[in-house]
């Protein structure tokens, strides 16, 4: 189902989920689907949904996009939630593993800016970042509860705007361009927040207006 929503003076197309299950449909964000825009400029990246990793911050934060503008889809992961398995930080005996999937990965580097949205654990937050960009060549916007850094990304392999690490220790084909912390997962976003997240996506995407891709070369 295509919906030609009108948001503010801009009507924008948007491939809805239409059917519970997984896949592109669902009524509700449910893990493993996609909502599309008509134009692959913005993909807002959300964890897979439970009781820890709800997706209302994601929903808000894409609604502000595409309010002013921003041809913006969402994917919600398969496996987002839990720990990579190369993270030094342990789960829950049992618990879920994060991950991403081909699918997902050729689903994101169809655009020009990527929006991952991650929780309030530096530690957590780090290595899924690293685990997501691994594969993911295009710029990245982190946006996170927890108060990290651009150094916290670099200790890990990922290349990021302001601090790179060294050239024997990338491990990760994405670049993290910017970086928005205090977004609390499964309150409403502030809106101090919501507006520095349209700002510096605007900013990002006339980077990349024109080029066809946002990768970095």
């Amino acid at each position: 189902m295509c919906l030609d929503e009108a948001i503010g003076r801009s009507s924008q197309i948007v491939d809805c989920r239409e059917a519970q299950g997984i896949g592109e449909g669902g009524g509700l964000a449910q893990r493993g689907t996609i909502s599309e825009s008509e134009r692959f400029d913005v993909v807002a990246v959300a964890m897979s949904p439970s009781k820890r990793h709800i997706t209302k911050p994601i929903c808000e934060i894409t609604y502000g996009l595409r309010e002013q503008g921003i041809r913006t889809s969402v994917l919600v992961l398969e496996s987002g939630s839990g720990v990579p398995s190369d993270s030094p930080y342990g789960g829950a005996p049992g618990g879920t593993m994060a991950g991403i999937n081909e699918k997902e990965i050729l689903q994101i580097r169809r655009y020009k800016l990527a929006l991952f949205h991650l929780g309030g654990i530096g530690g957590h937050v780090v290595y899924k970042a690293k685990t997501f960009l691994r594969y993911v060549d295009i710029p990245t916007i982190i946006v996170c509860e927890a108060p990290v850094d651009y150094e916290d990304f670099a200790k890990v392999g990922i290349v990021t705007r302001l601090v790179r690490p060294p050239p024997d220790k990338v491990e990760c084909l994405g670049t993290i361009v910017d970086i928005v912390t205090g977004v609390v997962r499964g309150v409403s976003a502030p809106r101090d927040k919501l507006n520095e997240i349209v700002i510096k996506v605007k900013f990002w995407l006339s980077k990349f207006e024109g080029e066809g891709t946002g990768r970095v070369k």
